[in-house]
């Protein structure tokens, strides 16, 4: 192998390096088996939710992920993969690609690194479930607003009753 080859790779390899450690979370799905049109599709919907995707050889992942810290990914980069990141949300890349993969069967989500921490087949898979961050602070406005919203309802109950005694 010539020397500049050897340069582009090392360029490669350093270049993936910097994105992993600087994404919220990486995520290697499989995607064989999936046509053009399909994978097209999953980047649209990956890019609509802040991630983008990336078909890379699994030499230039493996050796990446190694100089990024995320040895634990090695052993699952078989086969063709793609990577997913997420640069705004932890969770987002896993919970698309999750959703897409419900009708798109060939498609699998294999392992990942979610807020520097590895995740395996089953712990991306509970990750892709969890809900947006948006809905979690609905969800959390929703419960600080239900007490105050019951007391405001039992205290004009409350102010009713007394006026109707008094009158």
């Amino acid at each position: 192998m010539s020397q500049k080859a050897i340069e582009k790779k090392q360029l490669l390899v350093d270049e993936l390096t910097k994105k992993m450690q600087a994404s919220n979370s990486v995520v290697i799905i499989d995607y064989l088996g999936l046509t053009v049109e399909e994978v097209t599709a999953l980047r649209v919907e990956l890019l609509n939710a802040g991630c983008e995707l990336k078909v890379i050889k699994n030499n230039i992942i493996r050796r990446a992920a190694e100089a990024a810290g995320y040895g634990e990914m090695v052993e699952h980069l078989t086969g063709p993969n793609a990577v997913a990141f997420s640069n705004e949300d932890s969770v987002s890349a896993a919970k698309t690609v999750y959703e897409f993969a419900k009708n798109h069967k060939k498609l699998e989500l294999k392992v990942g690194v979610v807020d520097g921490d590895f995740m395996n087949n089953e712990k991306i898979q509970t990750i892709a479930t969890i809900p947006s961050r948006e809905a979690l602070l609905t969800m959390f406005a929703g419960g600080i607003l239900q007490p105050i919203k019951e007391v405001a309802i039992a205290l004009s109950l409350h102010a009713e009753n007394l006026e109707a005694e008094n009158a």
